[in-house]
């Protein structure tokens, strides 16, 4: 019997990564939702697909009041803020907003969600999300994966939240926001990703893993240097390109026909071939 939709995004598994942190798994184990208590409130990094039904799952989870975050503005990752009065996120939602807001982009009605006009509190690097004896640290990343992504530090548990930006498996570097009139440009990118790797590497004695959305966690931080090396290797040549792409989900994507996967060791990325190209080698 095929899942209903209601099934595959909106039913959640759940445990716990310490004693007051918690992974929410869903989209059949493929994507992450994180909660962190602290000893006043708790916050819960991402709110899913919009179904609906997450906000009662997590007051099922934690006593604490629950304030919402995004780690960034995608469909998968911030069309449940509905669910919730307040919503912390970047300014850079605004460039991707059409992949959340544009009618269709989301398989449910947003509008029927409690708060479909939900207050959006912005959010940006030296900001502290204070939890009650638990201080989370706001991170800007430049434009790689998305425009809208932030960084979560949480040094006294040793955890760094890097939302899509980075991945066991791979990233998404192809424009995805749906807006024509958001910036492009593939070397850009590619140097953000890289410079947002470099900054991650800074910052590698205060955490001891990397808690991603999708692909597992935690990853290792070897992983920071095998997605500095994929793009020096792009820059070289001498990075690998394939055209078949091994994913069931990239490959459903309307525009899957342009993509290809880059690899360098563990590391790869999924971009439109015919701008990779315009780098590659050079």
């Amino acid at each position: 019997m095929e899942p209903t939709l209601e099934q595959i995004f909106g039913t959640y598994m759940s445990w716990k990564i310490d004693d007051t942190t918690w992974v929410i798994n869903f989209m059949n184990g493929t994507e992450n939702m994180y909660l962190l208590e602290g000893e006043e409130k708790a916050l819960l990094l991402d709110t899913g697909y919009g179904v609906g039904n997450l906000r009662k799952y997590v007051e099922r989870l934690t006593e604490k009041p629950v304030i919402a975050a995004n780690t960034h503005y995608h469909p998968d990752h911030s069309a449940g803020n509905g669910e919730f009065e307040q919503v912390y996120l970047s300014r850079g939602a605004s460039l991707d907003a059409p992949s959340v807001e544009t009618p269709g982009a989301v398989p449910f009605d947003l509008a029927k969600l409690p708060y479909p006009d939900y207050e959006k509190i912005y959010i940006q690097e030296g900001d502290r999300l204070e939890l009650g004896n638990r201080t989370i640290e706001v991170l800007d990343v430049k434009p790689a994966h998305c425009n809208s992504s932030l960084f979560y530090l949480d040094r006294g548990h040793r955890m760094l939240f890097c939302g899509d930006e980075l991945e066991a498996a791979q990233v998404m570097l192809f424009d995805n926001s749906k807006n024509p009139d958001a910036p492009y440009d593939v070397k850009i990118r590619l140097n953000h990703f890289k410079e947002n790797f470099l900054r991650l590497k800074e910052l590698s004695d205060s955490f001891d893993y990397l808690l991603p959305n999708h692909n597992g966690y935690p990853i290792a931080k070897s992983y920071i240097d095998e997605y500095i090396g994929l793009v020096d290797s792009i820059f070289t040549g001498t990075a690998v390109i394939e055209d078949k792409l091994n994913h069931p989900y990239v490959e459903m994507d309307p525009g899957a026909d342009k993509l290809c996967r880059v690899r360098y060791k563990n590391a790869s990325i999924f971009i439109e071939k015919e701008q990779v190209m315009k780098v590659y080698g050079k």
